[in-house]
């Protein structure tokens, strides 16, 4: 037996202490108390963005790894990440049309995946599974993903953390890469919490075909019908998960009670910045890929993914790709795609036959403006960002591009997204036309973009000349590792 003085003090307080903590447990987002997922330990680390991280890829044979590339096979390296080793991590390239092109080009700098628990089982970077290095293919600023991620972000859509990253491949220079946090188990815990739902990313297997699915269109009610949305599921997934999500596409399709299957709020504020961004590499153009589905007990999420051809730079696959930069950056808000897209688009489409719909979509576009451009937020996150990572292009032995063209698509940017925010106010107000059928009538009105050229943020040539830069980076590498 327990005896003390004070025993029944003692233990007064440790019931309340347990019932406080209980209430904690239980109601601790409610107080505004930040749930242990929500700040993973990855974030204050390799996603600190306000300085340029370093990973040392180390690998026994970098040639061969290149040679082998487009295979998209894991192979095992040790990752040095900010001067701390992690072994047996999975290591291949990634991408689609910018892999494709790298290889098509004769390159040697792919975009790449890092991936802790490919080859050990709970591996992991402080909580994180898997991330990418992107190369900045077709983007001379470096800054189309990172910006877009940043409005996104400001806009309350969850978004991948990035940060800049000085890549080597044992010892020696490879280039500046942005590290992008892969949406998958420590994505979804840090944004939804522990009891996350079920996280995909649709995807076609060929252009030719209709893919209704990645569409989000409602088809029938056999999963297997949906491969484009089920096969490229990020998580194991059960017949109720698939059938909950066939369910929600077809209230989606029906127009009505749309809030009991989209989280309508989020996905607006999500097609916001997509449309302001004019990516057309995306659920709205041409590929309708390019982004990530998250279902939660029945209600579908749209969440932003590749962001390297948007500000109109996209061209792959169009027969008669627009290049006039007055079409481009007047591109209305209320019709921003062709018809024979909309109307394939239904998670755009009927959320905007909603009139309190469609007025909230144009009041996030009013707090985008106001709130993100016309105060100075873009410019001065931009030019800052600019400097952060300025040494580390002037020396990057891979680049795309010269630093001096580097400079000129920066401002180039800067130029885009100043008019284009004009273009848009002008809209909201009704000076310019909002829709496509408008602007056939008035194709004129709008801001004079005439002055701008979008090959300036990266095209073809870029990647011709690129090569004899690469080349004798790689080859500085194989003769080290020889």
């Amino acid at each position: 037996m327990i005896k003390h003085k004070h025993i029944d003090l003692i233990c007064i307080a440790a019931a309340v202490l347990a019932a406080a903590v209980t209430v904690l447990l239980m109601f601790g987002e409610q107080l505004g108390i930040a749930k242990a997922s929500a700040n993973p330990g990855y974030m204050t680390r390799l996603f600190d963005d306000n300085r340029v991280h370093t990973v040392d890829i180390q690998i026994e044979d970098w040639g061969a790894f290149i040679e082998n590339a487009e295979r998209e096979e894991y192979v095992s390296c040790t990752a040095k990440i900010d001067g701390e080793e992690f072994y047996h991590v999975g290591l291949r390239a990634k991408g689609n049309n910018s892999l494709r092109l790298t290889e098509e080009y004769v390159l040697s700098r792919y975009s790449l995946k890092l991936e802790f628990d490919q080859f050990t089982d709970g591996g992991n970077y402080y909580g994180l599974d898997k991330f990418s290095l992107d190369a900045s293919f077709q983007d001379n600023s470096y800054l189309k993903t990172y910006m877009t991620y940043d409005m996104m972000a400001f806009m309350g859509v969850p978004t991948p953390l990035c940060s800049y990253v000085w890549v080597t491949v044992n010892g020696q220079d490879w280039g500046l890469f942005l590290a992008v946090e892969e949406p998958e188990e420590a994505f979804a815990r840090r944004n939804f919490g522990n009891n996350y739902g079920k996280l995909y990313k649709p995807d076609y297997r060929s252009l030719k075909a209709e893919n209704a699915d990645i569409a989000l269109k409602y088809i029938d009610d056999n999963p297997d019908n949906y491969p484009g949305i089920f096969e490229n599921a990020k998580f194991k997934t059960s017949r109720a998960d698939q059938e909950r999500l066939i369910e929600a596409l077809r209230v989606l399709s029906t127009g009505e009670n749309l809030e009991t299957a989209v989280n309508v709020d989020e996905v607006l504020r999500y097609f916001t910045v997509q449309v302001f961004v004019m990516n057309w590499d995306s659920y709205l153009g041409h590929t309708g890929h390019n982004y990530f589905l998250y279902e939660e007990d029945g209600v579908l999420s749209i969440l932003p993914w590749d962001y390297n051809l948007a500000f109109g730079t996209y061209a792959l696959g169009m027969t008669d790709p627009i290049r006039d930069p007055n079409i481009l950056i007047n591109y209305p808000i209320n019709t921003p795609a062709e018809g024979k897209y909309m109307r394939n688009r239904p998670l755009y489409h009927n959320l905007m036959k909603n009139d309190a719909y469609f007025a909230q979509y144009h009041a996030y576009f009013d707090k985008l403006l106001s709130e993100y451009f016309e105060n100075g937020r873009f410019e001065t996150t931009l030019r800052q960002t600019e400097a952060l990572i300025a040494p580390y292009v002037q020396k990057d032995p891979t680049a795309f591009c010269s630093y001096e063209d580097h400079q000129l698509a920066v401002d180039t940017l800067s130029q885009v997204c100043r008019l284009r925010a004009q273009s848009i106010r002008g809209q909201l107000q009704g000076a310019f036309p909002a829709t496509l059928s408008g602007r056939q009538e008035n194709p004129d009105a709008g801001v004079d973009a005439s002055a701008v050229q979008l090959e300036n943020l990266g095209d073809f040539e870029d990647l011709q000349s690129a090569k004899e830069r690469q080349d004798a980076a790689r080859k500085k590498i194989e003769q080290k590792s020889a």
